[in-house]
């Protein structure tokens, strides 16, 4: 199953996070990407975040806001993010890039303010399985682009 990258966001310390066309994808995320609380955002296993864009389009006719455009994550795919964001599957991202899942995020209450009531728990993986994202690390580094394909590695 392939998609493409919608989204690229980073930024120079916490949220939000603004959007980017291209970005080069290091081992320990995207180049010029930053976090406040490095204890729990960041490092190898917690390189780049991943959301897939039918989990936020089906947050929003729940009347939750529009989290894309709150660019709070690293980078958003259209499919194959429901399918292939579970732990240890690897995502080819453009012509160079490979991403394994590590594991589901925890959302923050940082995040609270993104959600209808405050109820940020909505995206947790135990509570709502398929609604959370994804951590992953970096296989192989490279350059990605808006609009390139987004594949579950084989």
């Amino acid at each position: 199953m392939s998609g493409r990258i919608v989204q690229l966001s980073r930024s120079s310390g916490g949220v939000p996070k603004l959007p980017v066309d291209e970005v080069t994808i290091g081992l320990l995320g995207l180049e010029g990407d930053t976090h406040k609380h490095t204890k729990i955002h960041g490092g190898p296993d917690r390189a780049v975040c991943v959301y897939a864009l039918e989990v936020i389009q089906a947050l929003q006719a729940e009347g939750q806001p529009d989290h894309a455009g709150l660019g709070r994550r690293e980078r958003h795919g259209e499919r194959p993010g429901l399918d292939g964001g579970r732990p240890r599957a690897r995502l080819e991202l453009g012509d160079a890039v490979v991403l394994e899942v590590t594991r589901y995020t925890e959302p923050c209450k940082v995040i609270t303010a993104s959600f209808a009531g405050g109820v940020f728990r909505r995206i947790d993986h135990d509570r709502h399985p398929g609604w959370s994202r994804v951590y992953t690390k970096v296989v192989r580094e490279g350059v990605v682009r808006v609009g390139q394909p987004v594949r579950i590695a084989q």
